[in-house]
This record gives C-alpha cells, structure tokens and sequence, in this order.
C-alpha cells in the first residue's frame, strides 16, 4: 500500500505514556465508593452489580517485571463517529495485552457493534497494528452505529466470544456507546458469562466529560484541523475586506467546538447555543445581535469579518425547538405536508413563515428514520446569511448602516473527524487504551478507561478508571426514561466561556484574527504537545 512521506514518518512516532503505565507492573489504588450524578435510587436498581464501585487510580508499581497472567483473548468495537486517534486506543490496548502476556490476543469486530451481533471479525495482528499506528480514522475495523440494547443481541455476543475464547470486550465511542456498554456489562455479570466490558471516551463534540474525563479523544485534532481553516478564511477575509464568512462547525448537541475555535482564532462572531437557550433568545433575536457587530463593523469601512455557528443551533433557540417538535408530531400522523402545516399553534406557523423558502421545506422533507427533522442537515449558516442581508437592508433604507454585505457559508465537520491525530490525541489515546488493558488484567467491568491532568506533561498525567453508572442519569429517550450518561454541554459559569464572553466585545470591533496554521508533529513541546484552549483554561 503506497503511503505518504507524513504517514510513513509518523509510524515510526512513538507515543509517551503516563509513568504510572511505564513500568512492569500498576499498583491499583481504590477510591470512595461512588453514586450516579443524579437519580440514585432508579441507578442503582438498573445497575444492582456495577453501580457504587470505587474510582480507580494507577500508581507506579515496581520496576520488577510483573508475573505473567494467563492468557487471554479480548474484543474491540468503535461505535459511533469517527474521532482521530481510535486507531491509536487499539493500539494502546495491543501493546498493553501484549506486555500482560505475550499470548494474549485482540480480535476487532467489523463495522462497528453490529459486527459483535453478526459475527464478524479479524484478528489484530501485530503486522495489522503497525500500519494503523498514529493515523485517523476508523478503517482498521470500521465503525457503526448499531445500538447494542436487546438482550437478543446481547447473547449473540456471548455466543462468538464462548467461540473465539474472549474474556473481555472494549467498545470505544461517545455517551449512547458507552451507556450500552455498561448495561453489556450488567448483563454479562448478572448472567455469569465471564466477560468483561470496558468503556473508552470517544467523541469529536467534546460533550462526553466530567471530573474524570477531561477531554474525549479527536476533540483537540478536530478543533485544530478546524481552526487551522478558520485562520485561513480569515487571513483571505482581512486581505479581501469584503466578504462575510458564516462557518457551521459540527456538534450537534454542544458548542465546545465552536467555544474552542473561538478561543484560537477570535472571531467577530461566536454563537453558544447553550447561552441562546439561557437566554430565551428567538431567531429575530441571534439575526440582530449578528447585524449589530456587521453594521458596526461596516459602518467603520470594515465590511468583512468571520462568524462561527453550531451545527445544533437551530434546536437550542426555543421557538425554533417547539416549531420542530410540533413538526415532528404533525409530519408522523399526515403525509401531506400543507394539511400537516395547517395543525401549527399561530405562534409555530408565524415562525415558519419567516423563514427562507429553502430552510422551510428542509424542515418538513427531510427525516430520519424515526420521522425527526434532521437538524444536522439544515443550512442555518445560510438562513442566517438570507435573514442577516435583509435585516441589514432594512438598516440601510432606515439609514444607520452604511456599509455592504456579502455574505460566504462553510460547514466544517466531515473534514476533521479522520485526521491524522495530533500528538496530544497520539498520546491521550494511546494512553486511554493501554489503562483498558489493565482494566481487564486486574478483571474490572462497567468502567471508563480514564486519563486525567491533561493539561501537565503526559508523563504527570493519571490513569485509572471510572465506573460508567457514575456519570448516568434518568432521561427520556422515545418516550420511555432510560439511563444515559449525562452530556456535558458548555457551562456558562465555566472558565472557558468567561474567558470568551470577556473579550467578544473586542474581538467584534477589531479584527484580532489569530492565525493557528496547520498542526505541527514535530519541534517545541509548546507548539507540537500543546492541549486545547477549553483544557488549559479550565484546569489553570
């Protein structure tokens, strides 16, 4: 297979380790025992064998080489989205198996956890593992999203694994994956099966963290693969001086990614979504806010700036969010769109109206398979664009804007989700793999592979575990409450969102464009080792 000059140089890129796994041998230190982070009592009644278990931390052991284990066979599953540095988290769990005992074997399940109900499979062999090492992607066993909750496709994973003599599985994906993991893990406990489920934090959206989990892996490769863009666009925005560039920035739940890009490249315009939804802010609303710094902006000759916009935008400005339930209910139960349209509360139907044509049938034509609006598909960087230019030109012939608007749309998501790790996901992920391997050798389930201190020098950071039913709550999923790992969406009384809200005004009226330029794997730990903004400021 013909590779790159980059790729074959990053094969050879040795990831660093916490000192705590550097050694032959972890010391496992147990913490207090734990509780959900709400609705204790339903918790803990789902999750009678997993729930209340101890933090985990590793400490350095001895320098002695550790005794050698039994052999072992385990399993890994990537679930979900794609996040750079998931080859990385299977390579980390290779390596770790391989020092607990040379014999132990790691077989990966195809296509995501359909291919654990399915039966399909490969062994990860060494000369496997090393083509994949520090690349993104999820092509080594491809990813999916079969949602592992029946109990049908709970047995026919104990069926392969009684066949291929696994003990223990790993499923590396966001908050919906890893919730199914931990009720495999219940399941599988309960039923004696023998096999061990462990957890790893994956998601480019930033949304699966807490005390325990910092950071999802891909978040930091994601959001500098973006920001290296949005610097682009800015440069060639300063240089031209006449084009207003709209970028959506995938996260369908939370804005961390949009908040993270803001903090390396200050824009003119960052949009929270959560501080929309705080606010009550309707649609009119986030137009005039955007053309308020556009007129200010032009009116100074400065006809030109950058704003970014979260993918889930639309859903988080209330109105918007009851237009799109009632939709949703409406569009269920009548195929004909204008009857359904007809079933709008006054104030739903005058929201609609006031969209662009466009965005309007994409809210009745397009659905998912459950008949949803697929928000992700709306093009809210051009409804802004359309209701922003007509706000302005009413500016205009009421005569307090001066200025001229053209307006550039950009959605970066896609772009970011498979590239080449940079070397704090390198190490964050390879490390979070090689903590799972220990896991299993010391038999624990239920937990969340853990790496934490992330801001510090990767040799300071602590590896552990976390217990999954810590981070669960009660929410309602297609109309039935289901236990969920809680989303960490952006805190408005968070450092990282302070920081920004202190210096919007700022960076609205000047242009204070920082320009972060492709992610560099090799020089000065302070550029090539750096972790994100939202990390340093949180931690500092």
């Amino acid at each position: 297979m013909a590779i790159s000059a980059l790729q074959k140089e990053r094969a050879a890129y040795a990831p660093k380790l916490p000192k705590s796994l550097q050694k032959g041998c972890v010391k496992i230190v147990n913490g207090a025992a734990t509780q959900s982070v709400a609705d204790q009592a339903e918790i803990k009644k789902l999750f009678p064998h997993t729930y209340g278990m101890p933090i985990l931390t590793f400490d350095e052991g001895c320098a002695c080489s550790q005794e050698t284990k039994p052999a072992i066979n385990v399993g890994v599953i990537l679930s979900g989205g794609q996040a750079p540095g998931g080859h990385n988290v299977i390579s980390g769990i290779f390596d770790g198996l391989k020092k607990l005992n040379p014999a132990n074997k790691l077989y990966g399940f195809l296509g995501g956890p359909g291919g654990l109900v399915d039966h399909q499979y490969i062994e990860l062999t060494a000369e496997i593992i090393d083509e994949y090492r520090n690349t993104g992607g999820f092509d080594i066993i491809g990813s999916g999203r079969t949602k592992l909750e029946e109990t049908a496709q709970f047995d026919k994973g104990v069926e392969i694994c009684n066949k291929l003599g696994i003990t223990a599985l790993v499923i590396i994906g966001g908050d919906d994956s890893n919730t199914n993991a931990c009720v495999l893990a219940e399941y599988y406990i309960e039923k004696n099966t023998g096999i061990q489920v462990i957890g790893c934090p994956k998601t480019i959206d930033g949304d699966l963290k807490n005390e325990m989990i910092e950071t999802s892996f891909g978040f930091d490769t994601a959001c500098k693969v973006y920001s290296e863009v949005i610097g682009n666009i800015m440069r060639d925005a300063n240089s031209a001086k006449k084009y207003w560039h709209f970028v959506k920035l995938m996260g369908r739940s939370a804005s961390h990614i949009g908040l993270e890009c803001a903090l390396q490249t200050q824009p003119n315009i960052c949009i929270i979504s959560e501080e929309v939804e705080a606010k009550k802010q309707t649609l009119s609303e986030v137009v005039k806010s955007i053309a308020d710094v556009v007129e200010a902006r032009g009116n100074n000759k400065e006809n030109f700036g950058v704003a970014l916009i979260p993918e889930g935008l639309i859903e988080f400005i209330p109105e918007m969010k009851v237009l799109i339930s009632e939709l949703n209910d409406l569009l269920a139960h009548e195929t004909d769109v204008q009857k359904a349209l007809q079933g709008l509360t006054p104030a739903s139907a005058a929201v609609y109206s006031s969209l662009p044509d466009a965005i309007a049938r994409q809210l009745t034509l397009d659905r998912d398979p459950h008949g949803n609006v697929q928000v992700s598909l709306i093009e809210t960087e051009k409804l802004l664009i359309e209701m922003v230019g007509k706000e302005l030109a009413a500016r205009k012939a009421a005569g307090t804007y001066k200025g001229k608007f053209s307006g550039l749309a950009h959605f970066f998501g896609y772009e970011g989700r498979c590239a080449a790790p940079s070397n704090f996901d390198a190490d964050y992920c390879y490390s979070l793999g090689f903590t799972a391997s220990v896991l299993i050798g010391e038999g624990k389930s239920g937990y969340m592979a853990s790496v934490r201190n992330c801001k510090s020098a990767s040799s300071e950071w602590i590896a552990g575990g976390v217990p999954v039913t810590m981070m669960m709550n009660m929410e309602k999923r297609h109309g039935h409450m289901k236990p969920v790992i809680q989303k960490a969406l952006v805190t408005l009384d968070g450092k990282p969102f302070k920081f920004f809200a202190s210096k919007r005004e700022e960076w609205a009226t000047k242009t204070s464009y920082v320009y972060p330029g492709p992610i560099q794997y090799w020089g000065p730990s302070s550029v090539c080792d750096q972790p994100t903004k939202t990390l340093l400021l949180e931690q500092n």
